[in-house]
């Protein structure tokens, strides 16, 4: 899946939380339906069957002291490809999102290559017969695998490394976890091998499906492991390997020139929205445009971590998770670049968008209500971002109940269906999807806030996320914000569709007079 990951420490969010965020994208000429939903911890399967590869792990046997947690997650609606959790926060407030996926190199695919299924050949008992091979885990299982049983980002990490090296991967990814203290981001190396770092807390991660993390001190993780982790055997991979390409052995050690890519296509595909989001982040740092440019769209050399220029908030996020390169010469809608420029790089908000979680954790509040999930689903170039608390025990059927058929009762089609009209005729468009945008922006900020309040009222001594009062309190905010929004929608959808139909190209005016 192509998506793409913004990560923000908790020194440099606008209100001390940690932050996670990722668009999830679907492939090339599909389009997957999105549901949001909570888990509960006897809906957990404890014997787990991958559809993609086929792998089946008997938790009982793996993780006999497992206990499920309540967590939330973004399923498809359709699973023919199985759950794809995606994104969620369970009942102890640590949030996951997986995955983002990554790209590697020859040398490392060699030395350790990826676990693909393989169907079986023939029949059994007939000669040259050959059983199926299952493969690893992948984007598919990640969330459903972990994320209701881990107590701290530092646990995910821990946990979703055991699975790799023991079952290996079909696909390079990288995955997120935070708890209110710390966020941590692993990237897959080949099959079975792993890294993962601790994201600054006075920074942000940019992450536009490459392997992104460009420097890695294994003294640490073979040692404190206090901002660095990695497998068990990583050491000696490496050297065995011949992958350490640092040119002075008192360099750092550099990830992304060891496992990662640097090809043409990345160019075009990738290193441009890590451009244009640290661009947006840190306009005054350096030059970001123009011949003498510090760093450009083509640029291999992008910082992972940076510290912006100034804190970070949840509109910000939205806007660089929906960007198209707006006020350079490759916005595909802009008018300031020519043929050539315009549609050159591939967009951040792109047709293809499924859904954007942004996962929030804040420091301030009870463990009752402190995680909030926002949502968008379809293109992120015309939709909204509101927020829905996590500690909840059902999700409101507007965002929850939806399926494989187009209908305009639930937010994922209705978006959808906005996006296909808006990209016609965006410059007539564009200011009623701000206005969209600000005002369910608004009432998503209102909302919080009185919920909180609401809460902070019940003055209970219980400020767990087991207190099944303020679970309702949250719930019914989630159904009002729910309310509001298909509202606001539906007449987003009114409007664009009059001024779509005014502009096709059987219409004829001619007066009555």
């Amino acid at each position: 899946m192509s998506c793409t990951t913004i990560l923000v420490g908790k020194n440099v969010s606008y209100d001390g939380s940690t932050i996670i965020a990722r668009n999830e994208d679907s492939g090339d000429g599909e389009f997957e339906a999105k549901r949001f939903v909570v888990v509960q911890p006897d809906e957990q399967p404890r014997h787990y069957t991958s559809v993609i590869s086929h792998l089946s792990i008997d938790l009982d046997d793996v993780y006999p002291d497992d206990t499920a947690m309540r967590y939330t997650a973004m399923p498809d609606a359709v699973a023919k490809q199985g759950i794809w959790a995606e994104a969620g926060v369970n009942a102890e407030n640590i949030a996951m999102s997986a995955t983002e996926t990554i790209t590697s190199n020859e040398r490392v695919l060699g030395a350790d290559p990826l676990v693909q299924y393989a169907g079986a050949k023939g029949k059994p008992g007939d000669e040259g017969y050959e059983a199926e091979v299952p493969g690893g885990i992948g984007e598919e299982d990640m969330v459903t695998l972990v994320l209701p049983y881990i107590h701290s980002a530092r646990q995910g990490v821990e946990r979703l490394g055991s699975l790799l090296e023991r079952y290996g991967t079909y696909e390079m990814n990288g995955i997120a976890f935070s708890d209110v203290d710390e966020i941590w981001w692993l990237e897959t190396v080949g099959g079975h091998h792993w890294i993962a770092k601790r994201v600054p807390d006075e920074a942000y991660v940019t992450m536009p499906n490459q392997l992104g993390i460009d420097e890695f001190d294994i003294d640490d993780a073979f040692g404190e492991q206090d901002s660095h982790m990695c497998s068990e055997d990583l050491r000696e991979f490496i050297a065995a390997n011949h992958l350490d390409l640092s040119v002075e052995s008192t360099s750092p050690f550099n990830p992304r020139d060891a496992f990662g890519s640097h090809s043409d296509s990345d160019h075009v595909y990738n290193t441009p929205r890590a451009w244009f989001m640290q661009r947006y982040l840190n306009p005054y740092d350096e030059v970001w445009d123009g011949p003498d440019a510090d760093h450009s769209p083509m640029s291999d050399d992008i910082p992972w971590a940076r510290q912006p220029e100034r804190k970070i908030t949840i509109e910000d996020i939205r806007y660089v998770l929906a960007s198209h390169y707006q006020g350079t010469p490759y916005d595909p809608y802009g008018k300031s670049g020519d043929e050539r420029t315009r549609g050159l790089f591939r967009p951040i908000g792109i047709n293809r968008n499924g859904q954007l979680a942004v996962l929030q954790i804040r420091p301030y509040m009870p463990e009752s209500c402190r995680s909030l999930q926002w949502i968008a689903y379809g293109s992120n170039a015309f939709n909204t971002l509101v927020p829905f608390y996590s500690n909840v025990d059902g999700t409101p059927a507007y965002l929850g109940d939806t399926t494989g058929r187009v209908t305009t009762e639930n937010f994922y089609w209705a978006n959808r269906v906005i996006a296909a009209l808006c990209d016609r005729a965006y410059g007539k468009t564009v200011s009623a999807v701000e206005s969209y945008r600000q005002a369910t922006g608004a009432a998503g900020h209102q909302l919080v806030k009185a919920a909180d309040e609401q809460v902070a009222r019940l003055g209970s001594q219980d400020t767990s996320t087991a207190n099944t009062e303020v679970r309702g309190i949250l719930g019914t905010a989630n159904e009002t914000m729910a309310k509001q929004l298909k509202e606001a929608t539906d007449a987003l959808l009114d409007g664009v569709l009059f001024t779509a139909s005014m502009d096709m190209h059987n219409s004829f005016r001619m007066s009555d007079n």
